[in-house]
């Protein structure tokens, strides 16, 4: 090995013209760091999306929707630059509050929180919203649950995509998440449903003697039969958490039930976490390889920054970089025996 060896690709930099947010992006995979992190992650998100039979997962963490990430999730379910979504319950709360035409407010994380508690005020960082919307949504989650079938073991699966449903017969637009995946057959998994005011709404029903069940392990099951009937997989992980551990272990239970997986293909993940604390959040996807998470030789691309800042710049560079394919992603057929998965 010769220094040519370490200096044949030199970096390019970026100089301020004209340019669409695809070819910036593109651009930043000549340069260092965190921006040429995020321009790398385009690539293999595109690469993904252009392969011919891949299934791409997304967790998602953190208050996303309540950041003004929702349309961004959306898009990517509608236009299937997704197949599978992994989620807090918080989001997908968040997303049910605001297909009933509540809102969230530009806030700040100066006020006052005595203050805001005495005017019914929740605060999430810098986003204000309205304490008794917030439980009427409690209440009609609760109100939904008891509709449902007694006796019967639902995964969040199928409880999200029904409650989708409802959404819809109720007027809901097709800018919700759980109402566009219900519409485009992406599945949405919640394996922390009770973390969250969904969790909330079905106690609300359970004291007033409506009890559902939601089985998380019928969740792990689900989600693991897309994995193990899957050509390739590729992850795109929007912080960590649970979402990402739980996509992260279909590889392992697959293997334990004598599948031949080998890991995620592709693994995409924005991130504020750091690696050396030890979380799973910040963990890198080279230690997911030592577990058979991911693959070996995955394309893998990790972006150390905040996802209010990345997923705006990735949804537009996609959409650019995509405008005008129609992708055949896989389909999946839900039945009393499981899930089948094939791809158009």
């Amino acid at each position: 090995m010769n220094k040519e060896h370490f200096t044949h690709h030199p970096t390019v930099p970026m100089d301020v013209r004209g340019r669409s947010v695809s070819e910036i992006t593109h651009a930043m995979t000549e340069t260092g760091f965190q921006g040429r992190k995020l321009g790398e992650s385009v690539e293999a998100w595109v690469r993904m999306l252009q392969e011919d039979e891949v299934t791409i997962m997304m967790g998602l963490s953190g208050a996303m929707v309540p950041a003004g990430m929702r349309g961004i999730i959306t898009f990517l379910i509608q236009h299937r630059l997704i197949d599978c979504l992994v989620s807090t319950g918080a989001n997908i709360f968040h997303d049910i509050h605001e297909s009933l035409d509540r809102k969230h407010y530009v806030g700040t994380h100066m006020a006052d929180d005595e203050t805001l508690f005495r005017h019914g005020i929740d605060r999430i960082h810098d986003v204000f919203a309205v304490e008794e919307e917030f439980r009427e949504s409690d209440r009609l989650i609760g109100d939904f649950g008891a509709s449902l079938e007694k006796g019967r073991n639902y995964s969040s699966r199928e409880f999200i995509s029904l409650l989708g449903a409802r959404l819809k017969e109720m007027g809901a637009r097709s800018d919700s998440i759980i109402v566009s995946a219900y519409e485009h057959n992406v599945p949405i998994f919640v394996p922390a449903l009770t973390d969250s005011s969904i969790g909330i709404g079905l106690v609300y029903a359970r004291r007033r003697g409506h009890e559902i069940m939601v089985d998380q392990i019928k969740d792990a099951d689900e989600i693991t039969r897309i994995v193990e009937q899957s050509t390739k997989t590729g992850v795109v992980y929007v912080g960590g958490g649970v979402p990402k551990n739980f996509i992260q272990q279909t590889e392992v239970i697959a293997s334990l039930m004598g599948g031949d997986v080998g890991g995620h293909d592709y693994a995409i993940q924005y991130t504020t976490d750091a690696p050396h604390w030890g979380g799973l959040s910040g963990c890198t996807f080279d230690e997911a390889v030592s577990w058979g998470k991911v693959a070996g030789d995955a394309r893998k691309v990790q972006v150390f920054v905040d996802a209010t800042i990345a997923l705006p710049i990735v949804a537009h560079a996609l959409r650019e970089r995509m405008e005008g394919v129609v992708r055949g992603g896989p389909v999946f057929d839900w039945g009393e025996d499981g899930v089948k998965v094939w791809y158009e």
